[in-house]
């Protein structure tokens, strides 16, 4: 029976059906750590364990978007969304990173008020709260190793999980130094620490989701290089109206103009299925929309340079 069931899967080669129990399993751990860790750092006064806890929501919100966005990229392609859904997962990850960078503002802020008005903080408590963060984010972290290596979703995620084992880490040892020295600065420290932390990687992904949506051209793709490389086919005089945007995190699509000669009109799909074998094999790109000029080569390349000054 479960060899049947893989098989009807067997047109989405990259999600793999164990992925999604995993994600469900590490939803629920991870809602459990927030809420210890919520009512934790009311309990102990602490700002560090509640920014900690934020920080849990939201991979919490993070894997569930992942979740709700693996099940809509499954969908295929229909009528009204003729790419399928696989943007789903993009526009996921595009709002949770901006809630995230919301709340590290805010807490920071916070962590600056208080740095001005210490306030006591039970460090036993947080202590013990923030070792049973870190434990449960340790089995997180390892049930979605594997994934997190071929998905910018999955990673986002298991990124954020690892950095909350870092920032539990933190404040396990912060809650050791209030408890024994009663430094409570240490706990400033710590909720401004984990909020820049949280700044910076949102950053990075946020550029990374953004160039995506706005159909920006893949990183390290160079288009006079393409260009080049295209017009070296024997027969094609110019490329031109060259554009080439990404469908998601592994998809890129290309569209341009070819112009030809009219006496090679015979050989356009010679032309045109070198030139697609080309973009695939030297330049990842899935899918090319190429669509035919024929005028005499000379005006061609003249037009061309016009086009271009």
């Amino acid at each position: 029976m479960a060899h049947d069931h893989k098989h009807h899967h067997h047109h989405h080669p990259n999600i793999d059906d164990t992925s999604i129990w995993k994600l469900w399993i590490s939803i629920f751990l991870n809602l459990a750590i927030t809420l210890a860790e919520f009512v934790g750092g009311i309990l102990s006064n602490s700002l560090a364990l509640l920014s900690d806890a934020v920080h849990n929501l939201n991979d919490t919100l993070s894997l569930i978007i992942s979740l709700v966005a693996r099940k809509i990229s499954r969908k295929g392609v229909n009528e009204d969304k003729t790419f399928g859904y696989k943007r789903a997962e993009i526009i996921g990850a595009f709002i949770n990173l901006i809630t995230l960078v919301i709340v590290a503002l805010f807490l920071i802020k916070e962590g600056v008020e208080r740095f001005f008005d210490p306030q006591p903080i039970d460090g036993f408590t947080m202590f013990w709260v923030a070792i049973v963060g870190l434990f449960g984010n340790f089995i997180t972290a390892a049930l979605l190793f594997k994934e997190s290596k071929e998905n910018l979703n999955m990673r986002s995620a298991y990124i954020h999980i690892l950095s909350d084992g870092l920032s539990s880490v933190g404040v396990i040892i912060g809650g050791w130094l209030i408890y024994k020295y009663e430094w409570f600065i240490v706990d400033t420290i710590l909720t401004i620490g984990i909020g820049a932390y949280i700044l910076y990687h949102s950053y990075h992904m946020l550029r990374e989701t953004i160039d995506i949506l706005m159909q920006a051209k893949p990183t390290g793709l160079d288009l006079t290089e393409l260009q080049t490389a295209m017009q070296t086919i024997d027969g094609v005089c110019g490329v031109h109206h060259i554009h080439v945007w990404q469908l998601d995190e592994t998809q890129a699509m290309l569209e341009c103009h070819v112009v030809i000669k009219e006496e090679d009109l015979r050989r356009m799909e010679e032309v045109k299925s070198r030139l697609k074998k080309i973009l695939h094999d030297d330049f990842n790109i899935y899918h090319s929309t190429l669509e035919f000029e024929f005028e005499p080569c000379g005006a061609a390349h003249h037009e061309l340079e016009h086009h271009h000054h």
